[in-house]
């Protein structure tokens, strides 16, 4: 078991590695990072009492007469950045008397995770995270023509690709895999599952390594869902279960065909009897509707299945009857969403599926997009 950090660590990290500035992290409710940068002489007094700072200037936040917030920083998520001497902490967002701001996402997907404990439960997640690199900012030309699992030299962002994996692992994220993904200069970055709160920590660190890798390389990366209206867009599906305390997988039960267990089933259904909602929160920009269109892997219609990848919710089978690959994948989430409101909507949504017992329709195990609008009316889509 790793041993929990405190200050007296963080401290004797930065001085141990001359890390001379130090940025606090936090997200505004669009999903937006944002930072402030302090000398590392400053960093004991930040542990210490927090940062102060204008909540009324931040989207989403506060009103000019309530404007004053603290960062409290998380000694737990301290790491240095791999491509300067600079140390990073991703912060709480608290009034000035302590307590936690509610409108800070991390702080709403902390109480989401509260309730699923009230459960004896926690939520892991995964996620496949696509995005696109252009020649700039300013143009959509992209750096190949490349296609699903393209090698060099048709894949020509290899480079770059292969140095974000390398940064974002040097800051203690395990990748699993990346790939040259279906559409032109399209890519993958598939992180290895972990607690949702973590993950949506490592989604926002990753996000601007992802960005600040390419800047050096001269190349844009985007998360924008829709780029190109006659290819793919960039999702982020997100792979979840829950696990109970003693470490087992609630979503996993030997007996049943599809090895989901009835704790699993009400989990779907609650998240299907809330999907557009959810969907609200997980494909939140006007474009992310662009990427939801038939005939190009994105979900369309409130419906789940194995393996099939035209439904909003698929159980993947690859490793059948495993337990502790047992999982649903979300299929609606851009990779422009804010992380820490989508696992929390998810989260929340799921469990009050379990909570009322709500019942899982039938599996759709066809292609949804083929479906006539009759056909889809008989099978209640």
């Amino acid at each position: 078991m790793v041993a929990e950090r405190n200050t007296a660590d963080v401290l004797a990290k930065v001085k141990d590695t001359e890390v001379r500035f130090v940025q606090l992290w936090f997200t505004d409710l669009l999903g937006n990072l944002k930072n402030i940068e302090i000398p590392a002489s400053e960093l004991g007094k930040a542990l210490d009492q927090g940062i102060g700072f204008d909540g009324s200037s931040i989207h989403g936040f506060a009103r000019i007469d309530e404007s004053d917030m603290l960062l409290r920083p998380d000694v737990e998520t301290f790491v240095v950045l791999p491509w300067e001497k600079i140390g990073r902490l991703i912060c709480d967002v608290v009034q000035p008397g302590g307590e936690p701001y509610e409108g800070d996402p991390r702080w709403i997907l902390k109480q989401a995770l509260v309730r699923a404990a009230e459960h004896d439960l926690t939520m892991n997640v995964g996620t496949e995270l696509e995005y696109f690199y252009l020649r700039s900012n300013r143009s959509l030309e992209t750096l190949d023509s490349a296609g699903y699992f393209d090698l060099s030299p048709a894949d020509d962002s290899t480079e770059v690709r292969r140095e974000t994996v390398l940064a974002i692992e040097a800051m203690g994220i395990p990748v699993e895999a990346a790939h040259h993904e279906v559409a032109p200069s399209q890519q993958e970055i598939d992180l290895r599952h972990c607690d949702a709160l973590t993950m949506a920590d490592r989604l926002m660190t990753c996000r601007y390594a992802i960005k600040e890798v390419a800047r050096r390389h001269g190349v844009h990366a985007t998360f924008m869902p829709k780029p190109f209206n006659a290819e793919n867009g960039s999702g982020m599906h997100t792979h979840m279960s829950l696990a109970g305390f003693d470490g087992g997988n609630a979503f996993f039960d030997a007996e049943d065909p599809l090895h989901l267990s009835a704790l699993a089933r009400g989990y779907i259904a609650g998240i299907m009897r809330h999907a557009k909602e959810v969907t609200g929160v997980c494909a939140q920009w006007v474009n992310s509707f662009k990427r939801l269109v038939p005939g190009f892997e994105a979900p369309v219609y409130i419906t789940w299945a194995r393996r099939n990848r035209s439904n909003m919710i698929r159980i993947p089978m690859y490793q059948v009857g495993e337990e502790s690959a047992t999982r649903i994948e979300f299929r609606a989430p851009d990779s422009a969403c804010n992380p820490y409101l989508a696992f929390a909507v998810l989260l929340q949504a799921g469990l009050e599926g379990i909570e009322q017992g709500y019942q899982l329709p039938d599996p759709i195990d066809i292609d949804v997009y083929g479906l006539s609008e009759e056909e889809r009316a008989e099978r209640g889509i």
